[in-house]
C-alpha cells in the first residue's frame, strides 16, 4: 500500500506526495475581492503539499457573500490571482482553485439588496458575516430554469480565468451547504421541475456544471468536492444513500480528475455528525482517485490509505498552523496549533507567521 509520502496521479496533476491541502476561507483578500500578495506568500509557504486547493473563491457577485474572500470574475481578480499561482509554482508545488456559488448563503447586503438564489424559497440558519456586522440571513428565491444557463456560463467564465491565471486546476465546490448542495438534498431543493423531485434531477445540476467547466479547463484538470454524511449549515438529505453514490457514478462518467470527500465523524470539530460514512458505497461508484478530508491526523490518514478507501487525504487546519507539514509528519515533528482568533482576521497575524519546523528547533 502506497504512504502519505508517495506520489499520485490525480486526474493531469502529479502530485510528489498525497497530503494534500484542503480549501481553508481566510478573508485576507482586498478590496473588490482581489487577491493580493500575502496570499501569495501563505500559499507559496505551503508549496510542499502534493497539491494545494485553494480558499473557495467566488465565480460571480451573486455567488459571493463573505467579507474579503477572493473572487475569480473580474480581470483584476484573475490578474491578482496570478501572484499566488507563480509564487507556488516557483516554490516547487501545484495549485488549483476551488469554485464557490454560496446560493442561499449570500445575504441581501451583497446584492444590492435583492434576495440570493437557491434550489428553492428557503432560509439558512444562523448569520451572515457582512461588511457591515452579523446579520440573520434571509430568505432565497428559487433559481428559474431560464437562469441556469446563465450560471452555467459564470462556471465556465470563473474556469477561464482561473486557467489564465495559472492555476493548475479547479474544484467545484459543490459541498458544505452552499449552492450546488443546496440542488442535491430534498431538505432544501423542493423543486418539482427537472431539477428536483429525484436523485437524478437533483443530481442534473451538478453534472451539466461540472460539464461546463470540464470544457474549459479539461475533465483532468477539474475536481469536485462533496459533503455526503450529515446537515451542513442547514442542508441536509433525508436519504442521502441515493443521491451521493449516484452523484459520484455521474462524476465518474464525465472523467473528472479527482473526487474530494468531506466526512466529519462523531468527534469532529466541525460539521460534528453520528450519521455514518458514505465514502465506502461512493468509492464503488467513483472510478478515479479519491481523496477524504475531515478531522484527519497522520496516523489516520495513512491508515485510510493502507485499506484502500482513500488515493489522498487532504488536510485543513494543520496546514494552517504548519506550513510544512508534509515535513512535520515524515519526521515525527510536533504540530504548531492555530489561533482560532486570527483565521478570518486582516494582516499577517495567524496567517503567514506560523513556524517553519527549523525555527520551532532553533527557539527551542
Amino acid at each position: 500500500m502506497p504512504s502519505l509520502f508517495d506520489p499520485v496521479t490525480l486526474g493531469a496533476i502529479e502530485a510528489p506526495n498525497r497530503i494534500l491541502m484542503a480549501p481553508l476561507t481566510r478573508g485576507r483578500a482586498d478590496a473588490g475581492h482581489v487577491p493580493n500578495a500575502l496570499m501569495a506568500e501563505y500559499y507559496s509557504q505551503r508549496a510542499s503539499a502534493g497539491l494545494i486547493i485553494s480558499e473557495a473563491t467566488g465565480i460571480s457577485r451573486q455567488g459571493l457573500g463573505w467579507p474579503a474572500a477572493p473572487g475569480v470574475w473580474t480581470e483584476e481578480q484573475t490578474e491578482g490571482w496570478k501572484l499566488s499561482t507563480s509564487a507556488v509554482h516557483d516554490a516547487g508545488g501545484q495549485i488549483i482553485l476551488q469554485l464557490w456559488h454560496m446560493g442561499r448563503l449570500v445575504h441581501p447586503d451583497y446584492l444590492d439588496g435583492e434576495p440570493p438564489v437557491s434550489a428553492s424559497a428557503t432560509t439558512g440558519p444562523g448569520h451572515a458575516y457582512t461588511p457591515t456586522g452579523t446579520k440573520d440571513y434571509e430568505a432565497a428565491r428559487p433559481l428559474r430554469t431560464d437562469e441556469v444557463p446563465g450560471l452555467l456560463d459564470d462556471y465556465a467564465r470563473a474556469t477561464r480565468h482561473a486557467m489564465e491565471a495559472g492555476f493548475d486546476g479547479v474544484q467545484i465546490h459543490s459541498a458544505n451547504g452552499y449552492l450546488i448542495d443546496q440542488f442535491l438534498r430534498d431538505g432544501t431543493n423542493l423543486r418539482d421541475d427537472e431539477y428536483g423531485g429525484s436523485p437524478d434531477n437533483r443530481t442534473r445540476l451538478l453534472a451539466e456544471v461540472t460539464a461546463a467547466v470540464i470544457r474549459e479547463a479539461g475533465a483532468d484538470r477539474t475536481s469536485v468536492r462533496l459533503s455526503p454524511n450529515g446537515e451542513s449549515q442547514g442542508t441536509d438529505d433525508s436519504n442521502p444513500e441515493s443521491v451521493f453514490p449516484l452523484a459520484a457514478e455521474k462524476l465518474s462518467d464525465l472523467g473528472i480528475g479527482f473526487l474530494e470527500l468531506r466526512e466529519p465523524g462523531p468527534e469532529g470539530t466541525f460539521g460534528r455528525t453520528d450519521v455514518p460514512k458514505l465514502s465506502p458505497l461512493i468509492r464503488k461508484a467513483f472510478n478515479g482517485p479519491l481523496v477524504l478530508n475531515s478531522d484527519y491526523d497522520a496516523e489516520q490518514g495513512q491508515a485510510d490509505l493502507d485499506s484502500g478507501i482513500a488515493d489522498a487525504i487532504s488536510y485543513g487546519r494543520p496546514f494552517l498552523a504548519n506550513p510544512d507539514l508534509p515535513r512535520r509528519f515524515r519526521e515525527g515533528l510536533p504540530l504548531n496549533e492555530s489561533n482560532m482568533k486570527t483565521w478570518y482576521l486582516p494582516g499577517p497575524e495567524g496567517y503567514t507567521d506560523y513556524p517553519f519546523a527549523e525555527e520551532t528547533v532553533a527557539a527551542e
